[in-house]
């Protein structure tokens, strides 16, 4: 080795990742074995072993095994577009509560699926698993004052005074109180500085949105449905929404630069409504 300096596991690791780059090992090329690699780097075939490791976990190694030398991987497409996958809301809200500053923006027509999966890291807290240091949550709720599009009764009528009306806004006043007393009681039993707030929109929402530490946006539609609800005065008919059941795609800042614009004008379109056009929410 004529008294050179030993390489690192890792400038071994950039050396074959600057060879596959520049298209001297392509995909399906065998690398050579650990001994010859060794030989050629003037290192143990420890040292060999940690840099295909590395190699490994980037992706750009395939068929690994002791048997024989690994082959390269084939390219990993680049990312163009948003690719968004089902999701559940509870985890994510999980992976959010671990942050030191919890920030949640959510845009929907009641507060059931929030109220539900934030159960989770609510009971964490209480467990010592989470510990935050402050909670803010914003909620974008329709006004109770609006002509509704859903729920509304098939054969129409006059909406505020109609009962899926006055039911719609039962539910929603009750979620977001549960919501609300369930947060704000992290306050005195854990000091943590929870702030939850609630403004009315003029319409209807029809998707609803999760804004999660400014890094992830959830999103669903809302998918009308015909069903059939008793009422005081009986059976009726309307169209509705099953919010807990829409399909939520997740959008990560880090998944590369569409889901990040994605995450920045979700952010941008919720905090206009926000300052704007929605009012003061009272849930009473």
């Amino acid at each position: 080795m004529n008294g050179r300096r030993r390489l690192s596991p890792q400038e071994i690791a950039d050396v074959l990742r600057d060879r596959i780059r520049t298209g001297d090992l392509r995909a399906g090329d065998r690398l050579p074995t650990q001994a010859e690699l060794a030989e050629e780097f003037g290192v143990e075939r420890g040292t060999v072993r940690q840099a295909l490791r590395a190699l490994q976990e980037d992706g750009l190694l395939s068929n690994v095994s002791k048997g024989s030398p690994p082959r390269i991987a084939p390219p990993t497409p680049a990312r163009t577009e948003p690719q968004p996958t089902p999701v559940g809301l509870a985890p994510r809200l999980r992976d959010a509560f671990s942050a030191p500053h919890v920030r949640i923006g959510v845009a929907c027509h009641t507060a059931e699926t929030l109220m539900l999966a934030l159960g989770e890291p609510v009971r964490m807290i209480h467990e010592g698993r989470l510990r935050p240091q402050s909670v803010d949550v914003r909620i974008l709720l329709p006004s109770r004052d609006i002509d509704l599009a859903f729920p509304v009764p098939v054969e129409g009528g006059e909406a505020q005074d109609d009962p899926v009306h006055q039911r719609w806004l039962t539910q929603r006043n009750a979620q977001g109180q549960v919501l609300r007393h369930n947060l704000m009681s992290l306050r005195s039993s854990h000091g943590i500085d929870v702030r939850v707030a609630f403004r009315a929109l003029p319409f209807t929402p029809p998707v609803k949105l999760y804004l999660l530490n400014d890094s992830e946006a959830l999103f669903a539609y809302y998918t009308l449905t015909r069903r059939e609800e008793e009422t005081d005065s009986g059976t009726v008919e309307l169209y509705d929404a099953l919010g807990p059941t829409s399909l939520l795609f997740s959008f990560e800042r880090r998944a590369g630069e569409m889901d990040a614009a994605f995450v920045d004008q979700s952010r941008k379109w919720f905090d206009a409504l926000w300052e704007t056009i929605s009012t003061d929410l009272t849930l009473s």
